[in-house]
């Protein structure tokens, strides 16, 4: 093994472990997809690196084909990401763990995210100038008080 294998082997391992890295621990579909994109990356550097090790062309051509994969994958990838962020306005990857059937068991908890905490008592905003403000509730005076 020459250096320059070697070395090219680490780098496209490294990039593939960061990518996996980032795939199993993301929660973000854009991330997610990024890091399968990194890992295509990896195996791409890898393919070069043992086409040039064995002095052929075999390496190049896979590594075409896995480009040309991974701009297709990318593209479906960002357009079910936009549809998916339509339907449920965020990229939680978590609003996507029940697609299964309805009779099917579930595998999450259906109440996420979190139902909003109630909302706080309205504050009284400012009037036209001569009324009073309107207090949602019963005012509270902060006057003190006769004994």
């Amino acid at each position: 093994m020459t250096s320059s294998l070697e070395s090219n082997l680490v780098l496209g391992a490294i990039l593939f472990v960061l990518g996996a890295i980032g795939f199993l621990t993301r929660r973000n579909l854009i991330l997610i997809m990024l890091s399968a994109e990194l890992m295509l990356h990896g195996v791409s550097i890898n393919l070069l690196a043992f086409g040039q090790y064995h002095g052929n062309s075999q390496g190049q051509s896979f590594t075409v084909f896995v480009l040309t994969i991974a701009a297709c994958e990318a593209g479906l990838g960002l357009s079910l990401i936009l549809g998916m962020y339509r339907r449920k306005k965020s990229l939680d990857v978590n609003l996507w763990t029940n697609l299964g059937e309805p009779d099917l068991p579930r595998l999450a908890d259906d109440t996420y995210p979190p139902a909003p905490a109630a909302l706080e008592e309205p504050l009284p905003h400012l009037a036209v100038a001569g009324r009073m403000p309107a207090y949602p509730t019963t005012p509270r005076s902060t006057l003190p008080t006769k004994p």
